[in-house]
């Protein structure tokens, strides 16, 4: 293990507010063997490395790239698309359409400037691109009163901006990063869901990756520059 792949763990750590302790507890190890780990003289198993980005609700391919999320952005993120994204006539925008524009968001940042606007890791599912921590950021969304999620009678998920979520300052968020939500916001905002699944989908880091693979950003540099967003 290098250092930098254990000061990624020592830093997640600290982030979720666990001790040495607790998580030596749930690997099953003494908190000297852990310590080890974090120092960079311990090897993590494969099932120990997949215990841990489960508690830290990271990817794998994060924790093997020594490179943390900016987890609280990627939520600001989706704060932003709801409010200038939504529905002119209620706000809403369904939760397909919201992981995608978000998508596009990190995707569009990493072809211009080489590197992601929130460092998520993306996932090819069906209705993908989609970072794992999605689920769990709308979850806790939700629960904290920032947003509303009513469901439609096809099954849809309707997700508005609640009076607390409209308070929420995007500070996370650059000016220049906050110009291309904007823009496009613009592009997509009367386009339908499936509008965007299939443009996202016909993208060429999608189509040639596998199910369930994560997503190279760097796939996207060999986009057309007009099939960015």
């Amino acid at each position: 293990m290098s250092n930098k792949y254990a000061q990624l763990i020592r830093t997640l750590r600290n982030e979720r507010g666990f001790s040495q302790s607790d998580l030596a507890i749930k690997l099953g190890m003494s908190r000297p063997s852990y310590i080890a780990i974090e120092q960079g003289r311990k090897e993590l198993t494969l099932s120990e490395a997949e215990k841990l980005s489960e508690i830290f609700g990271v990817s794998l391919k994060e924790m093997e790239s020594g490179i943390s999320a900016n987890y609280e952005k990627y939520k600001q993120m989706i704060l932003a698309y709801i409010r200038n994204a939504g529905s002119k006539k209620d706000g809403r925008i369904t939760k397909t359409k919201l992981a995608k524009l978000v998508y596009l968001a990190d995707f569009a940042w990493f072809y211009n400037h080489l590197e992601s606007m929130s460092g998520m890791q993306y996932r090819k599912i069906q209705y993908g691109p989609v970072p794992d921590s999605y689920f769990r950021a709308i979850d806790e969304l939700f629960e904290d009163g920032q947003i509303e999620i009513n469901p439609t009678e096809d099954g849809a998920m309707l997700i508005s901006q609640t009076r607390n979520g409209a308070k929420i300052a995007l500070s996370e968020i650059s000016k220049d990063e906050e110009e291309l939500i904007k823009s496009i916001s613009e592009k997509w905002k009367d386009k339908n869901t499936q509008e965007i699944i299939t443009f996202t989908h016909n993208q060429l880091p999608y189509a040639i990756c596998l199910d369930n693979e994560i997503i190279p950003y760097e796939l996207i540099t060999q986009e057309n520059p007009s099939d960015v967003y």
